[in-house]
Parts: C-alpha cells; sequence; structure tokens
C-alpha cells in the first residue's frame, strides 16, 4: 500500500520535479531517455518505475530485446556507442560514490553526446533518480497486469455466494 501521494501532500515540489521531467524529455531523444530510465529504475530496485518505463518504450516501438538486455548492457551487443555512454554515466551517476563520475565514463559521454546533451543526461538520470526515491520511499506499487485477450479478469468474476451461518461457520452441504 501507497504511504502518501506526494502530488497531494507536497504538490509546489512534484510540479517542480513534473518541470524538470518535462525539460529532459525535450532534451534528450526518446529511446535514449527510455534505457536511461529503464536502467536507473532497475538499478534503484523500483518496480514501480521499471514497469513503467518498459511499458512506455514498449509503446513507442522499442524491441523487447533491448529492454530486457538493459540490465546486462555491458555484455549485449544491442546498444550503439552513444547509448552504451549514457548508461555507463547512468550507472555512475546513479551509484554515485565517494569519488563521483570517472574520468573516462565523462570523457565518453562527451566524446558522444558533447557538453550541453552530457549536461542534458545528467539530468534525465537525476530526475528518475528523484522518481525511483519517491516510488520507492513511499511504496507506490505498479498498476495490476491487465488480463490477456479473452480472459476474464476477477472483477468480471460473479461474488461467491454467501456460504456462512448466521454463527461464522460454513453451511453444511
Amino acid at each position: 500500500m501507497t504511504r502518501m501521494n506526494l502530488a497531494e501532500v507536497a504538490p509546489a515540489g512534484y510540479r517542480a520535479v513534473l518541470a524538470l521531467e518535462q525539460y529532459v524529455r525535450g532534451a534528450v531523444d526518446r529511446s535514449t531517455l527510455d534505457l536511461v530510465k529503464l536502467r536507473a529504475s532497475i538499478l534503484n530496485g523500483c518496480a514501480f518505475c521499471v514497469d513503467m518505463h518498459s511499458t512506455d518504450a514498449l509503446a513507442a516501438g522499442e524491441s523487447s530485446r533491448r529492454l530486457f538486455a538493459v540490465a546486462a548492457w555491458r555484455e549485449a551487443p544491442f546498444f550503439t556507442e552513444a547509448e552504451r555512454a549514457a548508461l555507463a554515466l547512468t550507472d555512475a551517476v546513479t551509484r554515485l560514490g565517494e569519488h563521483g563520475v570517472p574520468d573516462d565514463v565523462w570523457a565518453a559521454a562527451e566524446k558522444h553526446w558533447a557538453a550541453e546533451g552530457t549536461a542534458n543526461l545528467i539530468l534525465a538520470i537525476a530526475t528518475i533518480n528523484v522518481w525511483n526515491r519517491v516510488a520507492v520511499s513511499t511504496r507506490m506499487p505498479p498498476p495490476p497486469e491487465p488480463a490477456p485477450a479473452g480472459h476474464p479478469t476477477p472483477a468480471d468474476q460473479p461474488a461467491p455466494a454467501d456460504r456462512s451461518t448466521a454463527a461464522g461457520r460454513p453451511a453444511a452441504d
């Protein structure tokens, strides 16, 4: 169960994060942004965000094979050098330790994304880390999975007849 809805409890702060989200959506190409969001969400253990970003990426035309491989991107052959630089930067920023982002990771990001692109990636990574921390700390669950076509959902099933007696015991057959 969700602990709180930040949009209701702290609406001004929530809107500020949404504004940053809108900025990065316009500043980083969709495919790279989807990969970055999914990777950070995996690293942070955010089930809500992993579900949302993988579902959104699939709907936008991303291949399931590439999405499955994000968890092991270093070994997977499905990513461009620019995407690999973005994923390495995502790993470094998300797992930010006492030594910060390694120089080789930074250099690869700037090689493929230039200064402005790297800055926008940093903002995108920081933003998804905010969302991950909000979702994990407030225990936001992913939505229920829809039933496959032709399969009834629990809501479609008739309620079972009440077979209890006034004493709360099952009725004898």
